[in-house]
């Protein structure tokens, strides 16, 4: 399926716009670039052979594939993804990024692909945290520029735990493996796949947020976003997005998980950037 807006239809042929119309025609036709944290297994995760591989990985290659456009993914720190973008090295971001009222009045957000939680994980052999009290004296290992780590300077002091800064979640999660900290705080769906991967971990209190991942784009990119996001539609009321749950993380999204959802509008419900105008959705 091809979304492209056609340029040359809405273009008066001249020699003054001729040019533009050719930039703009090209620029719709060449490979998307974007790029994901490829130690957050397992949205991303290096292949043995080279590349990335996850959930979101897919989810990029997908998008592309209706577009009618190739992608490329390039493996980055997640504290230089936002900076990429707005740099334009980047022309979306697939990794999943957290919408938060923050971020909303600087990026630009297609509706939520799929909800997010937070989950501690922590050895096996250490006493499971049935509450954030038990925090108290704590280390927590968190990803550098992720939200887990907005949360723990935000609730440091309130609970009594000090938090060490990785440049990758794998670097938190074997900061928990070594025991230089109690517990990684990440995304339920990376640290269910880091215990199922580790029988020395195992998955403990989980922090219900209400937000959802969603992809990035810049704020003046309004009709980027527009294009994906009703690819995104497409693949929630044809199930793709579902099946892609299922593979990657083992469980089927209810009815109220954005993997499902639809939003009326574009973008994130109640969020800065959410274009409430009815959508007619466009598959092929």
């Amino acid at each position: 399926m091809k979304v492209l807006k056609p340029f040359f239809r809405s273009c008066v042929i001249s020699s003054a716009v001729l040019f533009g119309c050719l930039g703009q025609a090209l620029a719709q036709n060449a490979p998307l670039r974007t790029a994901v944290d490829s130690t957050f297994a397992p949205h991303a995760m290096a292949k043995l052979d080279g590349g990335v591989q996850g959930f979101n990985v897919d989810l990029g290659k997908e998008i592309a594939k209706r577009l009618g456009r190739e992608i490329t993914i390039e493996p980055a720190e997640f504290s230089g993804l936002v900076p990429g973008l707005n740099s334009k090295r980047y022309d979306f971001l697939i990794a999943p990024v957290t919408v938060t009222p923050e971020r909303a009045k600087s990026l630009l957000f297609t509706e939520g692909y799929l909800d997010t939680d937070y989950t501690f994980l922590g050895r096996k052999d250490a006493p499971a945290l049935e509450n954030l009290e038990q925090l108290k004296g704590k280390v927590i290992a968190v990803n550098k520029g992720s939200n887990y780590e907005s949360w723990a300077k935000d609730n440091a002091a309130k609970y009594g735990f000090r938090y060490d800064v990785y440049g990758g979640n794998a670097d938190a999660v074997q900061a928990v493996q070594a025991s230089r900290a109690d517990y990684n705080l990440a995304g339920t769906t990376v640290v269910a796949w880091a215990a199922k991967q580790n029988p020395r971990l195992k998955t403990s209190y989980t922090i219900k947020t209400g937000l959802v991942w969603a992809l990035a784009f810049r704020k003046d990119d309004k009709e980027g976003r527009l294009q994906v996001s009703n690819v995104l539609k497409c693949m929630k009321k044809d199930g793709t997005l579902t099946k892609l749950a299922q593979q990657w993380f083992g469980f089927t999204p209810d009815s109220d998980n954005w993997a499902v959802r639809i939003a009326p509008g574009t973008g994130v419900p109640d969020m800065d950037g959410y274009d409430a105008t009815p959508v007619e959705i466009k598959c092929a």
